[in-house]
C-alpha cells in the first residue's frame, strides 16, 4: 500500500488546528501527558498502540517520570508529516482519558 505524501506546510497549519493539545516539534507533532500513577500511564501507551496497530502507523512514544507519556508523531519513512499523524493524533484525543487517570 501506498504510504501518503508529506503535507504541505499550508495543509500542515490546518490539520494543526483541529489538533490543539499537539505541538509542533520540527517534522513531528508531540503530546504530553501526565497520568494518575504509573498504571494509568502503561494503560494510555496500551491504548494507543492498539490504536497504532489498527492503522499501521506506529507512534514513538516514551513513559518518563512515573507517571509521564510523550507521543510523537511522524511519517518516519516520508521524513515528516502526514494525513496519517494528524488522523492518529485524533484517535489519541478522542480516548477517554478519564478512564486512564
Amino acid at each position: 500500500m501506498a504510504r501518503p505524501s508529506l503535507l504541505s506546510e499550508a495543509d500542515l497549519i490546518e490539520h494543526l488546528k483541529d489538533i490543539p493539545l499537539w505541538r509542533r516539534d520540527g517534522a513531528t507533532v508531540v503530546r504530553e501527558i501526565q497520568a494518575s500513577n504509573f498504571a494509568a500511564a502503561i494503560g494510555l501507551v496500551n491504548a494507543v498502540a492498539l490504536l497504532a496497530e489498527a492503522m499501521d502507523h506506529h507512534p514513538d512514544l516514551l513513559v518518563y517520570g512515573w507517571n509521564k507519556v510523550r507521543i510523537t508523531l511522524s511519517t518516519h519513512d516520508q521524513g515528516g508529516l502526514t494525513i496519517l499523524d494528524m488522523q492518529l493524533a485524533k484517535k489519541i484525543d478522542a480516548l477517554s482519558f478519564s478512564t486512564l487517570s
